[in-house]
């Protein structure tokens, strides 16, 4: 808390030296509420063409300038570094995570999840970017350069847009035109001498009085940045005196973990050699094996053109093509609950045993891949006819396509035959000894390793049709209207390697998966000027939307806006909002399969004889059936995860309420404040391995629905969570609340033109109810693994100082306070700290043509903090950085 204070106090000061020592020349408007005239746009959140970006609802807006001051090269950190992101996001930082869609970057508004945040590309829905059946879009494939601004609606806009806009809307907006060409190059590197990265742009535009065309190639080539060096081993406070220390992150070991029928656990070491099994001398370590940021290669072709065919009437058209290709190195394949024979020629027990988990080291990492191709292409028509009356229609056609392969995988098929001792040694069958590190040979290795590629993609294709204009005047001004159609169906495919939907490759079967999804849309949008130039309302508007929308799945449903504008006075401002929402199951939601994964979970019942023999927790493990003395080895659980074809849609309402201060006796400086409130009901959640077992073991009775087998068994002789099942479900209501707060000032400090800007998110409440009637699960405030971070404050400053030839940046990222969700209170990392991140950029203009830059993310190379549940490197990966800090140099010429 005292951090945010810190920077509040800083960001006020900032601004009132900046106002009252010199003298300000009013340049540009606070990003979240622009009011100065331009030519007549369409603002995120309406149809209906305005003078100026002026938003009803709660707005950041980031321009082309302002991008480039913060030196960002792409829109996942642009987005990921503000204040209203949170939880869950796919980022290179955090590649292990990302739901439905590896090497993607998303963005999640409010922390709500990336499929209830709608992305848009100059108004108009982009594709999904994954490797099949997947539901988020790949920020990273539209190049910043092309970038005019981006506007970030925080506020429910289905009625409006249609699904996905629950918390609210990100909609990229190019540039309208380009004349000359830019190039632009860039290298950065981490501290550790890592994590470098490449980039190349270049832009070429013409335009004349009959239309205009803008080309756009941009490469990017991120390279890995491993783990090891940053976190080289999982910590535990393993003496619970405070000191952490190294401890293997997996019960999977090199030798092989076997559990005889008396319960014992034992661990082969080599040959027939085995001893009672000690996690930390036989567990493994699988930190060597990943990365803190995953390499991902980027190539994308840009293309947007208008042509004037006449004097109302415009052609416009967009072309995108992005290749990418990401890598995630992943540690050896694990066995698990291999039954071993006291006959077997391998085993020397002379017992009947069970092989629980054994890496096989002996045949190195595995590596996932993913080659992935987007094409979007638009083209309509725009223009006017009437008295002042506009239109467009449009055609989208988006599609890509992908292959994911999984290298180094193992045939399970193959694999049982070397272990059969009536078929293995002939035939050209070798026999596999699995018990003990290295008695796995290479010639099983040749016989038993599969290379898995996966093929799948998603399509979407729409035709979209707006009018707007006005209809009549009423004292106070025009009316001004918007109706308009959309007919819109996303597509989903996935074809999984033969091996893997016969079941004869390591993990779970795998169908295939084909499914779509129709739209048909009709909304009207209405803004009513009540008063003007009133006493205390110099302008009150009403806004109004309505939306119906059938689905082929779900049948119609309708949406409803309203939104009040009231300037009370020149300098002072309040706003509202109420909207609902409808969100249908995207296609991965309802028909993507059952996929295994291992991922960090808190058993609550590991040494549950410690606690009190009243408590909840301990009277349930035991009528689990948990041993006495159980602990949990490693920190990750094999989880089932995936989609659920009984899904049905989610509704919500968001209200927001909010004021605009501009103070005439500061020049320049802007001061808004957003409440918002957001009500979700039937909810489809991933609820969270970890949730699903708190819950369960914190109800009395063990009678929580999370209890029942088909969400979780055990190991009747160690155990242990055998399966585990994360899968979507239609679970009970979400609510959030919380504040945005933020402080603009631009003026003149000298010389110099300044800009100080400060955002912070201040979170009341977040909870959800896993079914109705059960207890609310609290998020406000906490940390862990994997469901991001939600401190209750986060923060966002920077300033900037620049002359015709120079200019220099400042920003600070506020991450504040939390508690671990899963963590012990009384254990190490369940307190966490505020983390700041500054970051430092400058730039000089070398001529008329030529400027350089360079920059420090990270200056202060701070470093993740510890936490108790982390995902990777002993921290939350979706929440905190593990790179370090980070040097780059650019370079940019005009011609």
């Amino acid at each position: 808390m005292k951090h945010l204070q810190t920077l509040l106090l800083a960001g006020t000061s900032l601004a009132a030296l900046a106002a009252t020592n010199y003298n300000t020349a009013f340049a540009q408007e606070a990003p979240q509420d622009q009011d100065a005239v331009q030519e007549t746009v369409i603002v995120t959140g309406s149809r209906i063409v305005r003078d100026d970006l002026t938003s009803v609802g709660p707005m950041s807006i980031y321009d082309e300038d302002q991008i480039k001051n913060l030196g960002i090269t792409n829109v996942e950190t642009l987005l990921q570094r503000a204040p209203f992101s949170a939880g869950f996001a796919g980022n290179a930082n955090a590649a292990y995570w990302v739901g439905g869609g590896w090497g993607t970057a998303q963005v999640n508004l409010r922390g709500l999840g990336v499929n209830r945040t709608l992305v848009l590309l100059n108004g108009r829905r982009v594709v999904a970017g994954g490797s099949g059946a997947n539901d988020s879009v790949d920020l990273n494939m539209i190049p910043v350069s092309i970038l005019d601004r981006v506007e970030v609606l925080k506020d429910g806009a289905s009625a409006v847009y249609g699904a996905d806009a629950v918390a609210g809307v990100v909609n990229l907006i190019t540039k309208d035109a380009f004349d000359g060409l830019q190039i632009e190059g860039k290298y950065g590197v981490t501290g550790e001498g890592d994590g470098e990265e490449y980039l190349l742009d270049l832009t070429w535009g013409v335009q004349n009085d009959r239309g205009s065309l803008m080309l756009n190639m941009n490469y990017q080539d991120n390279q890995a940045a491993p783990l090891s060096p940053r976190a080289p081993c999982s910590l535990a406070d393993l003496d619970g005196n405070g000191s952490l220390e190294c401890t293997p992150g997996s019960s999977a070991t090199a030798g092989g973990r076997a559990v005889l029928p008396n319960g014992d656990q034992i661990n082969f070491i080599g040959g027939d050699v085995y001893e009672p099994f000690d996690i930390q001398k036989h567990g493994f370590n699988f930190n060597p094996y990943f990365n803190a940021s995953n390499p991902v290669e980027r190539l994308s072709f840009s293309a947007f053109g208008k042509y004037r065919l006449n004097d109302t009437t415009n052609f416009f058209s967009e072309a995108l093509f992005n290749w990418r290709t990401s890598t995630q190195p992943a540690s050896p394949a694990t066995l698990k609950d291999i039954e071993i024979s006291a006959s077997h020629p391998t085993n020397p027990t002379g017992e009947d045993i069970i092989v629980l988990r054994r890496r096989t080291t002996e045949f190195g990492a595995r590596t996932f891949e993913q080659d992935v191709e987007t094409w979007r292409i638009v083209a309509g028509l725009e223009g006017e006819f009437g008295s002042g009356w506009q239109y467009d229609i449009a055609l989208n056609w988006g599609r890509n396509t992908a292959t994911d392969a999984l290298l180094n995988n193992i045939n399970t098929r193959r694999f049982a035959e070397t272990l059969d001792p009536n078929l293995c040694g002939s035939n050209g069958i070798p026999c596999a000894d699995i018990l003990g590190e290295g008695d796995l040979t290479q010639e099983v290795g040749d016989y038993i390793l599969v290379n898995q590629r996966d093929t799948g993609g998603n399509e979407q294709r729409s035709l979209t049709g707006n009018l707007t204009g006005q209809v009549f005047d009423l004292p106070a001004g025009p009316v001004g209207i918007a109706v308009g159609f959309e007919v819109r169906e996303d597509e989903g495919w996935l074809e999984p390697d033969a091996l893997l939907a016969s079941g004869d490759a390591l993990g779970s079967a795998q169908d295939a998966i084909r499914g779509s999804i129709k739209a048909s849309e009709i909304y009207g949008e209405i803004n009513l000027p009540l008063l003007k130039d009133a006493a205390f309302a110099d302008v009150l508007d009403l806004d109004a939307a309505v939306r119906y929308s059938d689905y082929d799945l779900f049948g119609g449903d309708t949406n409803y806006k309203l939104g009040l504008n009231w300037q009370v006075v020149p300098s002072f401002k309040l706003r509202g909002t109420w909207s609902t929402a409808f969100r249908v199951p995207s296609v991965r939601e309802l028909f993507s399969g059952v996929s295994e994964a291992q991922l960090p979970t808190t058993d609550p019942c590991s040494n549950y004889a410690d606690l009190d023999p009243s408590s909840t927790i301990y009277q349930n493990c035991q009528a689990a059936g948990v041993p006495i003395n159980f602990e949990q080895f490693g920190s990750v659980i094999l989880t089932d995860q995936g989609g659920n074809p009984d899904l049905e849609p989610e509704t919500s309402e968001t209200f927001t309420l909010g004021l605009v201060a501009e103070p005439d006796f500061v020049p320049g400086l802007s001061v808004t404040v957003d409440y918002f409130d957001i009500e979700i009901e039937d909810a489809i959640r991933q609820t969270s391995g970890s949730a699903k077992l708190a819950s369960c073991y914190t109800t009395p009775g063990f009678s929580h629905p999370f209890c029942d087998s088909s969400q979780h068994t055990r190991n009747p002789l160690t155990g242990d969570v055998n399966f585990l099942s994360a899968q979507s479900s239609n679970t009970g209501d979400e609510t959030m609340r919380g504040i945005d707060f933020g402080v603009f000032h631009t003026g003149q400090l000298g010389q110099l033109d300044s800009h100080v800007e400060l955002q912070a998110t201040y979170l009341i409440d977040y909870e959800t109810v896993a079914f109705d009637g059960a207890d609310p699960f609290e998020y406000v405030g906490g940390v862990g693994c994997c469901e991001g971070g939600y401190p209750e404050w986060r923060g966002q400053m920077s300033w900037t100082l620049s002359s015709d030839r120079w200019g220099a940046t400042w920003n600070a990222q506020y991450i504040g306070e939390a508690t671990d969700l899963y963590g012990d209170p009384e254990g190490v990392g369940y307190n966490i700290d505020p983390v700041i991140y500054h970051n430092l950029q400058g730039r000089y203009r070398v001529s008329d043509t030529a400027e350089l830059g360079f920059g420090i993310d990270n200056l202060f190379d701070e470093k993740a903090p510890f936490v108790q549940s982390w995902s990777d490197g002993n921290t939350d990966t979706m929440t905190y950085s593990l790179l370090g800090r980070f040097f780059y140099m650019r370079a940019t010429l005009n011609y």
